[in-house]
């Protein structure tokens, strides 16, 4: 192979990391490069047709399966790809930042798969975007150890007991604005991380027995899988390895995704190995496509809405049916819990709730589902465990019980909780804590016992705008307002800086974190994604 061209790609207003040049080679920005002259004018388009088709959403106040792709979900012949070995037994999913301590920790969880987060449990700093890479590399290269301020040292368990990586890029609606072309423009996060990664690493893993495997986040529409498709297709092209190598999971963790499970299967075919249920993110994009569809929209605190909300249960049924219809794992959602190190009680109360959630999905037919600690490896293998066996997973559970209408997946108002006061305060203090951290490069924060990452920002401020806009009255008789809002807030940031003290609030970002929640949660025009205002204020 002959050497790259000078890429037309410049890195700006970045300070220079070590080894940096070891991930930004010219082989590697060439690459990029290509990706961005390719496929960023369609990734355009296709955030274009994202607002037009929320345009559509604001007329009609419904959504419906799509009657020109009706053919595709008729036809009872089709399947994805065979699950790669790495890939067949997905019982426990750990989550997690690819820091250097948390690489190790979760590829060391005896989860089977390490969800390794460029997206929504990462800060894009540019740090986190290129040492990220950096910690994936040397982990496959075993070259990888960390040794915490208080000295307790961390290392790689032996191969085969280590966790498969799945790696998740960023959505394509966020740009990297680092890396620009000749004419300034930045290139799609997604296409930096997806690039980055596969280019160093897809001959690399291919030689360990395993592959590329990411998880895609934020997908609207079939179409979006489409690009995706196109983009494997090229990259495996590219580098010379078998077209089928690459393998994705999509997360359903869209309202407008949750019609077209069976098309976004089909556009990836060769490439797909499964879909997941996104909770959090779900109950944000309700939020943000029916916000003006009037009270039967209107959704209780989100501690309220659990999985086994009617409507939830339908999309979570229709996500297992879909997959196991087609060939394809159904990845269950998050136990968000962080075990106290100081209150057994809670712990007591939360690995009971764990376990319940667990035992419903592998009851329901999930293949897999996801934890955010390694103390809750162990509950969600038993769970797993107790229904699956020896098998990998059960695939072979078709769900053909299940019928789901396309009224159902938006039955909001069949939930008997109403929004509370309490609910306005918690959204409050998670929005102003995340977005604090998410300010000094943190994307995963533990916060009252929960790991809360973007997904549960943007619930939060999306439920003050919604109870607002919709002139909610709590049970204390009280109504949301911006007025009660900027109150409760105000009342959250002098609690912080009681709790912190002077010295330590200074030195933090609260009231810049405090004045971007009440930005996004009451101002009259709704921004699509809280992290795109966030992203101009990140430093780094």
């Amino acid at each position: 192979m002959s050497a790259p061209a000078p890429s037309p790609l410049a890195i700006v207003a970045a300070e220079p990391l070590p080894r940096q040049g070891e991930v930004l080679t010219d082989a590697a920005l060439a690459f990029l490069a290509e990706l961005h002259r390719r496929f960023t004018p369609r990734r355009d388009e296709l955030l274009a047709r994202r607002a037009e088709r929320r345009a559509g959403i604001a007329r009609t106040s419904t959504l419906d399966f799509l009657p020109e792709t009706a053919a595709i979900r008729a036809d009872d012949s089709w399947r994805v790809g065979p699950a790669p070995e790495a890939l067949n037994d997905r019982r426990v999913e750990i989550t997690g930042p690819t820091d250097r301590k948390m690489t190790i920790n979760a590829l060391n969880s005896g989860a089977k798969v390490w969800l390794a987060d460029f997206e929504d449990a990462s800060a894009p700093t540019w740090e986190n975007v290129i040492l990220g890479q950096l910690n994936l590399t040397d982990a496959y290269e075993r070259r990888i150890d960390f040794t915490s301020p208080e000295g307790k040292s961390y290392a790689l368990k032996p191969a085969e007991e280590l966790a498969t990586v799945v790696m998740r890029p960023r959505g394509w609606h966020l740009n990297e604005r680092h890396l620009v072309d000749d004419s300034g423009t930045p290139v799609p996060g997604a296409l930096v991380d997806f690039g980055l990664y596969f280019f160093h690493n897809a001959q690399r893993l291919l030689d360990l027995g395993k592959g590329p495997y990411f998880y895609l986040p934020k997908t609207e529409s079939y179409l979006e899988a489409r690009l995706w498709n196109d983009v494997f297709v090229f990259a495996q092209d590219y580098v010379g390895i078998p077209q089928g190598t690459v393998r994705a999971t999509v997360l359903i963790e869209t309202i407008t995704a949750a019609y077209e499970m069976e098309e976004i299967l089909y556009e990836l075919r060769d490439h797909a190995s499964g879909l997941n249920a996104g909770r959090w993110d779900y109950l944000f994009s309700i939020v943000k496509n029916f916000r003006d569809g009037g009270p039967k929209f209107v959704l209780p605190d989100r501690n309220a809405v659990t999985m086994t909300a009617p409507f939830m249960r339908a999309y979570t049924e229709l996500l297992v049916r879909t997959c196991h219809k087609r060939g394809a794992h159904a990845i269950g959602g998050m136990a968000a819990f962080i075990p106290s190190r100081r209150d057994e009680e809670v712990n007591k109360v939360a690995f009971e709730k764990v376990k319940a959630d667990k035992d419903r999905e592998a009851r329901d037919g999930f293949d897999g589902s996801w934890v955010a600690h390694p103390d809750l490896v162990p509950i969600a293998m038993a769970s797993f465990d107790a229904v699956l066996g020896e098998r990998p997973n059960q695939k072979d559970r078709l769900r053909e019980d299940v019928d789901v209408k396309a009224a159902d997946l938006i039955a909001i108002d069949s939930l008997d909780a109403k929004p509370t006061y309490a609910g306005l305060v918690n959204a409050v203090q998670v929005g102003i804590r995340y977005i604090e951290a998410w300010l000094r490069g943190l994307g995963a924060v533990a916060i009252f016992n929960l790991m809360e990452d973007a997904a549960t920002a943007e619930i939060s401020r999306s439920q003050i705008w919604q109870w607002i806009n919709a002139g909610v009255e709590f049970e204390n008789g009280e109504k949301a307002t911006p007025e009660l809002a900027r109150k409760v807030a105000a009342e959250e940031l002098a609690a912080i800086r009681a709790e912190l003290g002077d010295e330590a609030f200074e030195a933090g970002n609260w009231q810049q974190a405090h004045d971007l929640l009440l930005k996004v949660s009451l101002d009259e025009e709704y921004v699509d994604f809280l992290t795109l205002p966030a992203y101009e204020q990140l430093t780094g």
